[in-house]
């Protein structure tokens, strides 16, 4: 058991894991309750199932804090990464992915390693011995969610997150719907018509925040109490913050051109983004919602070329959970009371697919050092990697802890740049320089 890495939960952060341990030469055991225990959001049992969104954001790696994040996962070896590039999706600036045909790529790679198993078993406690790290997600099983509760003395925090709706491309009237890209962004031909946008006048934006505020919503059981995260707000609470916040979020109608009605202008925007690479799916991009099920069809058919809409899935709301990471884990992310086991992915705190896979990726990487009596210099806090991890084991404020993305906001200043928003590309270019060259420094002296 000592020479053993064992890993609970086969999600984003326990397959990056798995993938960095097992390429060192370690056995690895992934212990995965899917399909045998099922979760609201999982659909199978494949390893690194994606359940939300199918982007990974920004893959501009010189402005963007989680294109940074991108490039430093990339240079590391990710799978996480090699499987997104390999089923990339046309997305303007955006990286998305082929959801099922990248969970099947880290399934079958994970898999066709000699030295991994994948157990189809739910682990209820936290073992005493033996190396492991806790990758469980945000649907951490009740059982184990008690356990940590024994262990550690304090309760977890929990939000609730919501999940966008899927729409069947063949049911869009594409004679008011057009293909592009807000601000034609994209290289190709194919980035710059990656989304599908359909117009609002302003008398069917009002219709349709009125609908939207007297929809049916999903009622929450008795002593269920959450906030939500701001990174995934339902549209109905977006818009019971304003009648406008919708037009200035994921419906502002900026960057546009109706290829219709060129001459007019949208006052709102509901814009969808492909979901698989044969082009049939499309997810309609910020629009998570706990509408219950009829009232989300009835709702989202007032939209303009989607009045014949087919939903290959209408959205939902599931509770998250993740633990009060700095005061229950040390710098090397392990539990303080039990520094046998390590702690990575959303259930640390961290948001997001990507920042999940890389706090999955370290972990791994200290496992392996660990198991193997070397040891690693602290990651630099002014790389992605090293900003995130500085946040959840100590950098945070622990009495409002919040699940957080990676921003620019984490990493130390660069002294000597202009502050406020007309210096920003300067700054952010001197972070992301500063990062890449730091962590390629971090990664040499690893090998």
């Amino acid at each position: 058991m000592t020479e053993t890495l064992h890993i609970v939960g086969g999600g984003m952060a326990g397959s990056e894991a798995a993938w960095v341990a097992a390429r060192a030469g370690l056995d690895v055991v992934i212990h995965e309750m899917r399909p045998r225990v099922a979760t609201f959001a999982h659909q199978t049992g494949k390893l690194a199932e994606m359940v939300c969104s199918n982007s990974f954001r920004s893959d501009d790696s010189e402005q963007n804090a989680v294109g940074l994040l991108h490039w430093e996962m990339r240079a590391a070896g990710s799978l996480t990464m090699e499987a997104a590039d390999t089923h990339r999706l046309p997305a303007g600036g955006a990286l998305a992915v082929d959801r099922e045909a990248f969970s099947q790529f880290v399934n079958d790679r994970l898999r066709g390693l000699p030295n991994v198993t994948v157990v189809d078993e739910e682990i209820a406690a936290l073992p005493g011995e033996g190396h492991w790290i806790f990758a469980t997600g945000p649907l951490t099983s009740e059982a184990l969610g008690r356990a940590i509760i024994a262990e550690t003395g304090a309760e977890r925090l929990a939000f609730f997150d919501a999940i966008a709706p899927i729409v069947y491309a063949e049911s869009i009237d594409m004679s008011v719907a057009w293909a592009q890209s807000r601000y034609d962004k994209g290289e190709t031909e194919d980035e710059r018509r990656a989304y599908l946008n359909c117009p609002m006048d302003k008398a069917q934006y009002e219709a349709f925040i009125d609908a939207l505020l007297a929809a049916e919503k999903t009622e929450f059981h008795d002593g269920e109490t959450a906030s939500y995260f701001d990174g995934c707000l339902p549209i109905e609470v977006m818009a019971e913050r304003g009648r406008e916040t919708l037009r200035h979020g994921p419906m502002k109608p900026v960057g546009l051109t109706n290829a219709h009605k060129p001459d007019e202008k949208a006052h709102a925007v509901v814009q969808l983004r492909r979901d698989n690479a044969l082009g049939t799916l499309y997810n309609i991009v910020g629009f998570q919602t706990k509408m219950k099920y009829g009232a989300q069809a009835e709702v989202f058919r007032m939209i303009p070329g989607l009045e014949s809409a087919s939903f290959a899935r209408l959205g939902g709301i599931h509770r998250n959970t993740f633990m009060n990471s700095p005061t229950l884990l040390d710098a090397e992310m392990r539990l303080k009371s039990k520094p046998n086991i390590r702690f990575a992915g959303q259930v640390t705190g961290v948001e997001g697919y990507v920042e999940s896979a890389a706090m999955g990726l370290l972990a791994g990487r200290l496992a392996v050092a660990e198991i193997t009596g070397r040891s690693l210099p602290p990651v630099p806090p002014t790389t992605a990697v090293g900003a995130l991890v500085s946040h959840i084991t100590g950098g945070a404020e622990a009495k409002t802890f919040q699940p957080m993305n990676v921003n620019f906001g984490l990493f130390p200043p660069v002294e000597g740049l202009k502050a406020g928003r007309r210096g920003r590309r300067d700054r952010y270019k001197a972070y992301t320089d500063r990062a890449k060259a730091d962590w390629q420094g971090w990664l040499a002296a690893g090998v």
